[in-house]
Protein backbone atom coordinates (compact mmCIF):
# COMPACT_ATOMS: atom_id res chain seq x y z
CA UNK A 1 0.00 0.00 0.00
CA UNK A 2 2.83 2.07 0.68
CA UNK A 3 4.58 1.96 -2.79
CA UNK A 4 1.72 2.13 -4.21
CA UNK A 5 0.69 5.46 -2.85
CA UNK A 6 4.71 6.59 -3.16
CA UNK A 7 4.52 5.86 -7.03
CA UNK A 8 1.04 7.61 -7.56
CA UNK A 9 2.53 10.47 -6.12
CA UNK A 10 5.78 10.24 -8.00
CA UNK A 11 3.57 9.97 -10.88
CA UNK A 12 0.56 12.23 -10.54
CA UNK A 13 2.02 14.51 -7.45
CA UNK A 14 2.37 17.70 -9.57
CA UNK A 15 -1.28 17.37 -10.88
CA UNK A 16 -2.42 17.06 -7.20
CA UNK A 17 -0.46 20.32 -6.37
CA UNK A 18 -2.15 21.91 -9.48
CA UNK A 19 -5.54 21.15 -8.03
CA UNK A 20 -4.68 22.35 -4.14
CA UNK A 21 -3.45 25.62 -6.54
CA UNK A 22 -7.13 25.11 -8.11
CA UNK A 23 -8.55 24.93 -4.94
CA UNK A 24 -6.73 27.73 -3.22
CA UNK A 25 -7.77 30.42 -5.71
CA UNK A 26 -10.88 28.95 -5.68
CA UNK A 27 -11.33 29.75 -1.34
CA UNK A 28 -9.74 33.23 -1.79
CA UNK A 29 -12.14 34.39 -4.59
CA UNK A 30 -15.37 32.96 -2.71
CA UNK A 31 -17.65 36.20 -2.93
CA UNK A 32 -21.12 37.00 -3.90
CA UNK A 33 -22.06 37.06 -7.37
CA UNK A 34 -24.81 39.01 -9.20
CA UNK A 35 -26.55 36.94 -12.01
CA UNK A 36 -26.12 38.22 -15.64
CA UNK A 37 -27.44 37.72 -19.04
CA UNK A 38 -29.95 34.36 -19.37
CA UNK A 39 -29.76 33.30 -16.20
CA UNK A 40 -30.72 36.30 -14.42
CA UNK A 41 -33.68 36.23 -17.23
CA UNK A 42 -34.60 32.75 -16.00
CA UNK A 43 -34.33 34.15 -12.53
CA UNK A 44 -36.78 36.99 -12.89
CA UNK A 45 -39.02 35.29 -15.26
CA UNK A 46 -39.43 32.16 -12.37
CA UNK A 47 -40.33 34.88 -9.96
CA UNK A 48 -43.45 36.73 -12.02
CA UNK A 49 -44.94 33.30 -12.65
CA UNK A 50 -44.29 32.63 -9.04
CA UNK A 51 -45.47 35.82 -7.84
CA UNK A 52 -47.47 37.70 -10.07
CA UNK A 53 -50.39 35.64 -11.16
CA UNK A 54 -51.83 35.56 -14.21
CA UNK A 55 -51.47 37.99 -17.22
CA UNK A 56 -49.15 40.24 -15.33
CA UNK A 57 -48.07 43.70 -17.06
CA UNK A 58 -44.16 44.05 -17.28
CA UNK A 59 -41.44 46.50 -18.38
CA UNK A 60 -38.03 45.13 -19.27
CA UNK A 61 -35.11 47.45 -18.04
CA UNK A 62 -31.96 46.76 -19.01
CA UNK A 63 -28.46 48.59 -20.19
CA UNK A 64 -27.08 48.51 -23.41
CA UNK A 65 -23.82 46.22 -22.42
CA UNK A 66 -23.98 42.86 -24.36
CA UNK A 67 -25.07 40.73 -21.20
CA UNK A 68 -27.92 43.28 -20.29
CA UNK A 69 -29.28 42.54 -24.38
CA UNK A 70 -29.37 38.85 -23.89
CA UNK A 71 -31.02 39.46 -20.33
CA UNK A 72 -33.67 41.31 -21.91
CA UNK A 73 -34.21 39.39 -25.38
CA UNK A 74 -34.09 36.05 -22.76
CA UNK A 75 -36.88 37.49 -20.84
CA UNK A 76 -39.28 38.76 -23.80
CA UNK A 77 -39.20 35.64 -24.68
CA UNK A 78 -39.98 33.66 -21.30
CA UNK A 79 -42.74 36.48 -19.77
CA UNK A 80 -44.36 36.03 -23.71
CA UNK A 81 -44.42 31.89 -23.11
CA UNK A 82 -45.69 32.55 -19.67
CA UNK A 83 -48.59 34.75 -20.59
CA UNK A 84 -47.28 37.83 -19.26
CA UNK A 85 -47.69 41.11 -21.52
CA UNK A 86 -44.34 43.12 -21.49
CA UNK A 87 -45.59 46.61 -22.28
CA UNK A 88 -42.03 48.11 -23.04
CA UNK A 89 -38.17 47.31 -23.05
CA UNK A 90 -35.41 49.79 -22.06
CA UNK A 91 -32.28 49.21 -23.14
CA UNK A 92 -30.01 52.03 -22.58
CA UNK A 93 -28.85 54.80 -19.86
CA UNK A 94 -31.64 56.02 -16.87
CA UNK A 95 -32.28 58.57 -18.84
CA UNK A 96 -34.12 56.60 -21.62
CA UNK A 97 -35.86 55.00 -18.15
CA UNK A 98 -37.33 58.35 -17.19
CA UNK A 99 -38.27 59.02 -20.80
CA UNK A 100 -40.19 55.85 -21.11
CA UNK A 101 -41.77 55.71 -17.49
CA UNK A 102 -43.46 59.20 -18.53
CA UNK A 103 -44.99 58.00 -22.02
CA UNK A 104 -46.41 55.39 -19.53
CA UNK A 105 -47.35 57.92 -16.71
CA UNK A 106 -48.91 60.08 -19.21
CA UNK A 107 -51.14 57.25 -21.02
CA UNK A 108 -52.11 55.84 -17.48
CA UNK A 109 -50.67 52.43 -18.71
CA UNK A 110 -50.53 50.77 -14.77
CA UNK A 111 -47.39 48.20 -14.10
CA UNK A 112 -47.23 45.26 -11.99
CA UNK A 113 -43.75 44.61 -12.29
CA UNK A 114 -40.36 46.18 -13.43
CA UNK A 115 -37.80 43.30 -14.15
CA UNK A 116 -34.31 44.74 -13.66
CA UNK A 117 -30.56 43.55 -13.83
CA UNK A 118 -28.51 44.28 -11.03
CA UNK A 119 -27.34 47.01 -12.75
CA UNK A 120 -30.54 48.53 -13.75
CA UNK A 121 -32.53 47.71 -10.47
CA UNK A 122 -29.76 50.83 -8.90
CA UNK A 123 -30.77 53.42 -11.10
CA UNK A 124 -32.37 56.31 -8.97
CA UNK A 125 -35.25 56.54 -11.27
CA UNK A 126 -36.90 53.81 -10.17
CA UNK A 127 -36.16 54.62 -6.40
CA UNK A 128 -39.89 56.43 -5.68
CA UNK A 129 -41.86 54.96 -8.43
CA UNK A 130 -45.44 55.84 -6.37
CA UNK A 131 -44.06 59.50 -6.20
CA UNK A 132 -42.49 60.76 -8.93
CA UNK A 133 -45.13 58.49 -11.61
CA UNK A 134 -48.22 57.68 -9.66
CA UNK A 135 -50.69 56.66 -12.99
CA UNK A 136 -48.53 53.71 -13.06
CA UNK A 137 -49.96 52.31 -9.67
CA UNK A 138 -47.24 50.25 -7.39
CA UNK A 139 -45.05 47.88 -9.48
CA UNK A 140 -42.62 45.40 -8.40
CA UNK A 141 -39.08 46.04 -8.98
CA UNK A 142 -38.00 42.66 -9.42
CA UNK A 143 -34.13 42.21 -9.54
CA UNK A 144 -32.38 38.89 -9.75
CA UNK A 145 -31.07 37.78 -6.26
CA UNK A 146 -26.73 37.25 -6.32
CA UNK A 147 -25.20 34.07 -5.48
CA UNK A 148 -22.05 33.27 -4.38
CA UNK A 149 -20.08 31.42 -6.04
CA UNK A 150 -15.49 31.62 -6.65
CA UNK A 151 -14.52 34.31 -9.40
CA UNK A 152 -11.63 31.91 -10.32
CA UNK A 153 -13.95 29.46 -11.65
CA UNK A 154 -16.25 31.63 -13.56
CA UNK A 155 -16.34 30.42 -17.42
CA UNK A 156 -15.19 33.98 -18.02
CA UNK A 157 -12.23 33.54 -16.74
CA UNK A 158 -11.25 30.01 -17.17
CA UNK A 159 -11.72 30.84 -20.82
CA UNK A 160 -9.58 33.78 -20.23
CA UNK A 161 -7.02 31.92 -18.60
CA UNK A 162 -7.20 28.97 -21.10
CA UNK A 163 -6.95 32.07 -23.90
CA UNK A 164 -3.84 33.59 -22.53
CA UNK A 165 -1.94 30.41 -21.66
CA UNK A 166 -2.93 28.94 -25.39
CA UNK A 167 0.65 29.84 -27.45
CA UNK A 168 2.63 28.83 -24.52
CA UNK A 169 0.42 25.21 -24.31
CA UNK A 170 1.05 25.07 -28.33
CA UNK A 171 4.80 25.83 -28.01
CA UNK A 172 5.48 24.06 -24.89
CA UNK A 173 3.95 20.69 -27.33
CA UNK A 174 6.84 20.89 -29.94
CA UNK A 175 9.78 21.70 -26.38
CA UNK A 176 8.08 18.79 -25.12
CA UNK A 177 9.35 16.77 -27.79
CA UNK A 178 12.96 18.23 -27.87
CA UNK A 179 13.06 17.39 -23.81
CA UNK A 180 12.33 13.68 -24.02
CA UNK A 181 15.19 13.69 -26.83
CA UNK A 182 17.52 14.94 -23.85
CA UNK A 183 17.58 18.48 -25.63
CA UNK A 184 16.38 21.87 -25.43
CA UNK A 185 15.55 25.38 -27.71
CA UNK A 186 16.53 28.39 -25.86
CA UNK A 187 15.05 29.79 -29.05
CA UNK A 188 11.24 29.32 -29.42
CA UNK A 189 10.59 33.14 -27.69
CA UNK A 190 12.71 34.65 -30.25
CA UNK A 191 11.34 32.60 -33.46
CA UNK A 192 7.64 33.49 -31.49
CA UNK A 193 8.84 37.18 -32.06
CA UNK A 194 10.21 36.81 -35.30
CA UNK A 195 6.97 35.37 -36.88
CA UNK A 196 5.17 37.80 -35.23
CA UNK A 197 7.06 40.32 -36.97
CA UNK A 198 7.14 38.35 -40.07
CA UNK A 199 3.72 37.65 -40.38
CA UNK A 200 2.89 41.41 -40.14
CA UNK A 201 5.51 42.56 -41.96
CA UNK A 202 4.17 40.33 -45.08
CA UNK A 203 1.27 41.05 -44.85
CA UNK A 204 1.87 45.11 -45.39
CA UNK A 205 4.42 45.27 -47.60
CA UNK A 206 2.88 41.95 -49.86
CA UNK A 207 -0.50 42.00 -49.00
CA UNK A 208 -1.77 44.87 -49.28
CA UNK A 209 -1.70 45.97 -45.68
CA UNK A 210 -5.22 46.87 -43.91
CA UNK A 211 -7.13 45.63 -46.89
CA UNK A 212 -5.33 42.12 -47.22
CA UNK A 213 -7.48 39.61 -48.04
CA UNK A 214 -7.95 36.25 -46.18
CA UNK A 215 -6.25 34.27 -48.77
CA UNK A 216 -3.04 37.06 -48.42
CA UNK A 217 -3.16 36.52 -44.42
CA UNK A 218 -2.96 32.96 -44.80
CA UNK A 219 0.21 33.09 -46.72
CA UNK A 220 2.01 35.25 -45.29
CA UNK A 221 1.29 33.14 -41.82
CA UNK A 222 2.05 29.98 -43.33
CA UNK A 223 5.35 31.52 -45.14
CA UNK A 224 6.23 32.74 -41.73
CA UNK A 225 5.43 29.52 -40.03
CA UNK A 226 8.08 27.84 -42.62
CA UNK A 227 10.93 30.35 -42.01
CA UNK A 228 10.65 29.42 -38.59
CA UNK A 229 11.00 26.00 -39.61
CA UNK A 230 14.17 26.86 -41.64
CA UNK A 231 15.59 28.27 -38.51
CA UNK A 232 14.83 24.98 -36.44
CA UNK A 233 16.09 22.70 -39.19
CA UNK A 234 19.74 24.96 -39.26
CA UNK A 235 19.42 24.26 -35.33
CA UNK A 236 18.72 20.78 -35.68
CA UNK A 237 21.75 20.26 -38.30
CA UNK A 238 24.20 22.28 -36.07
CA UNK A 239 23.35 19.60 -33.52
CA UNK A 240 23.45 16.23 -35.35
CA UNK A 241 26.30 16.97 -38.24
CA UNK A 242 28.72 18.96 -35.92
CA UNK A 243 27.93 17.96 -32.61
CA UNK A 244 27.45 21.17 -30.75
CA UNK A 245 25.59 20.55 -27.60
CA UNK A 246 22.09 21.79 -28.12
CA UNK A 247 22.04 24.68 -25.37
CA UNK A 248 24.38 26.67 -27.37
CA UNK A 249 22.90 26.24 -30.68
CA UNK A 250 19.60 27.60 -29.49
CA UNK A 251 21.09 29.99 -27.41
CA UNK A 252 22.74 31.40 -30.84
CA UNK A 253 19.67 31.38 -32.55
CA UNK A 254 18.00 32.90 -29.67
CA UNK A 255 19.94 36.10 -29.94
CA UNK A 256 19.90 35.72 -33.68
CA UNK A 257 16.26 35.42 -33.77
CA UNK A 258 15.71 38.29 -31.76
CA UNK A 259 18.16 40.56 -33.73
CA UNK A 260 16.12 39.73 -37.15
CA UNK A 261 13.31 40.54 -35.38
CA UNK A 262 13.89 43.93 -34.50
CA UNK A 263 16.55 44.34 -37.83
CA UNK A 264 12.91 43.66 -39.80
CA UNK A 265 10.77 45.71 -37.86
CA UNK A 266 13.27 48.94 -37.41
CA UNK A 267 12.74 48.28 -33.43
CA UNK A 268 8.61 49.75 -33.99
CA UNK A 269 5.52 47.75 -34.23
CA UNK A 270 4.12 46.57 -37.41
CA UNK A 271 0.34 47.28 -37.00
CA UNK A 272 -1.23 48.02 -40.99
CA UNK A 273 -3.19 44.80 -40.81
CA UNK A 274 -6.87 43.89 -41.46
CA UNK A 275 -9.05 43.98 -38.41
CA UNK A 276 -9.82 40.55 -39.53
CA UNK A 277 -6.79 39.07 -38.49
CA UNK A 278 -7.94 38.78 -35.20
CA UNK A 279 -10.31 35.70 -35.66
CA UNK A 280 -7.49 33.56 -34.57
CA UNK A 281 -6.57 35.36 -31.24
CA UNK A 282 -9.40 36.55 -30.17
CA UNK A 283 -12.33 35.30 -32.04
CA UNK A 284 -14.89 32.67 -29.97
CA UNK A 285 -16.88 29.98 -32.76
CA UNK A 286 -17.16 27.09 -31.53
CA UNK A 287 -19.12 27.03 -28.26
CA UNK A 288 -17.90 30.39 -26.96
CA UNK A 289 -14.18 28.73 -26.83
CA UNK A 290 -11.86 30.68 -27.62
CA UNK A 291 -10.36 29.66 -31.53
CA UNK A 292 -6.88 29.85 -29.93
CA UNK A 293 -8.19 27.04 -27.35
CA UNK A 294 -9.50 25.19 -29.88
CA UNK A 295 -6.72 24.99 -32.33
CA UNK A 296 -4.43 24.03 -29.02
CA UNK A 297 -6.54 21.14 -28.16
CA UNK A 298 -6.45 19.94 -31.63
CA UNK A 299 -2.79 19.99 -31.89
CA UNK A 300 -2.64 18.21 -28.46
CA UNK A 301 -4.91 15.79 -29.37
CA UNK A 302 -2.43 14.85 -32.89
CA UNK A 303 0.41 14.62 -29.84
CA UNK A 304 -1.14 12.29 -28.01
CA UNK A 305 -1.76 10.23 -31.10
CA UNK A 306 2.01 10.70 -32.38
CA UNK A 307 3.65 10.47 -29.15
CA UNK A 308 1.49 7.30 -27.97
CA UNK A 309 0.19 5.22 -31.24
CA UNK A 310 2.96 6.06 -33.76
CA UNK A 311 6.24 4.60 -34.52
CA UNK A 312 7.90 8.27 -34.68
CA UNK A 313 6.73 8.93 -30.82
CA UNK A 314 8.51 5.80 -29.78
CA UNK A 315 11.85 6.54 -31.69
CA UNK A 316 11.82 10.14 -29.53
CA UNK A 317 11.57 8.29 -26.34
CA UNK A 318 14.27 5.94 -27.40
CA UNK A 319 16.67 8.54 -28.18
CA UNK A 320 15.68 10.16 -25.12
CA UNK A 321 16.90 7.48 -23.09
CA UNK A 322 19.73 6.20 -24.91
CA UNK A 323 20.85 7.78 -28.48
CA UNK A 324 23.73 4.84 -29.05
CA UNK A 325 21.34 2.61 -28.04
CA UNK A 326 18.64 3.72 -30.27
CA UNK A 327 20.97 3.94 -33.07
CA UNK A 328 22.10 0.40 -32.81
CA UNK A 329 18.44 -0.57 -32.60
CA UNK A 330 18.00 0.87 -35.88
CA UNK A 331 16.38 4.34 -35.16
CA UNK A 332 17.44 6.80 -37.66
CA UNK A 333 18.48 9.31 -34.90
CA UNK A 334 19.93 12.14 -36.67
CA UNK A 335 16.56 12.71 -38.57
CA UNK A 336 14.70 12.03 -35.11
CA UNK A 337 16.67 14.65 -33.75
CA UNK A 338 15.93 17.14 -36.86
CA UNK A 339 12.30 16.46 -36.97
CA UNK A 340 11.97 17.32 -32.98
CA UNK A 341 13.64 20.71 -33.49
CA UNK A 342 12.00 21.35 -36.41
CA UNK A 343 8.67 21.25 -34.81
CA UNK A 344 9.62 23.04 -32.13
CA UNK A 345 10.41 26.22 -34.32
CA UNK A 346 7.20 25.23 -36.45
CA UNK A 347 5.20 25.32 -33.34
CA UNK A 348 7.41 28.60 -32.06
CA UNK A 349 6.17 30.28 -35.75
CA UNK A 350 2.50 29.26 -35.27
CA UNK A 351 2.62 30.69 -31.60
CA UNK A 352 4.06 34.51 -33.08
CA UNK A 353 1.16 33.95 -35.47
CA UNK A 354 -1.26 33.71 -32.70
CA UNK A 355 -0.07 36.41 -30.58
CA UNK A 356 0.35 38.52 -33.62
CA UNK A 357 -3.78 38.11 -33.99
CA UNK A 358 -4.26 38.84 -30.24
CA UNK A 359 -2.28 41.85 -30.37
CA UNK A 360 -3.17 42.60 -34.06
CA UNK A 361 0.45 43.60 -34.25
CA UNK A 362 3.83 42.42 -34.89
CA UNK A 363 6.81 43.33 -32.50
CA UNK A 364 10.52 42.13 -31.48
CA UNK A 365 9.54 42.52 -28.32
CA UNK A 366 6.80 39.57 -28.34
CA UNK A 367 7.98 36.19 -26.85
CA UNK A 368 10.33 37.79 -24.01
CA UNK A 369 11.19 35.00 -21.50
CA UNK A 370 8.79 32.68 -23.44
CA UNK A 371 11.47 30.11 -23.91
CA UNK A 372 11.26 29.83 -19.65
CA UNK A 373 7.54 29.62 -20.03
CA UNK A 374 7.35 27.00 -21.84
CA UNK A 375 10.00 24.96 -20.28
CA UNK A 376 8.07 25.46 -16.78
CA UNK A 377 5.30 24.26 -18.70
CA UNK A 378 6.65 21.21 -19.76
CA UNK A 379 8.25 20.27 -16.12
CA UNK A 380 4.82 21.09 -15.04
Amino acid sequence: MKKTLTRLIADYGMILVLLLLCAFFSVVTYSEQPPTGESAAGQISSAVRRELGTAPRVLIAASAQPDDAAFASRLQHDLAASGARVVGTIQGEPRDARETLQKLNASGDRLDAIACTQVTGAWLVFSDLKTDFPALGEPRLLVPKPYRWPNFLKSANLLNIANQIAVIAIVAIGMTMVIITGGIDLSVGSLLALSAVLTSGFIRDFEGGTDASTGGMLLASLAAILLCGVVGAFSGGMITRFGIPPFIVTLAMMLVGSGLAYILAKGQSIYQIPDSFVWLGRGADLMSLPNAVVLMLVLYGLAHILMSRMKLGRYLYAVGGNAEAARLSGVPVRQVLMFAYIASALLAGLGGVIMASQLKSGSATYGNMYELYVIAAVVV
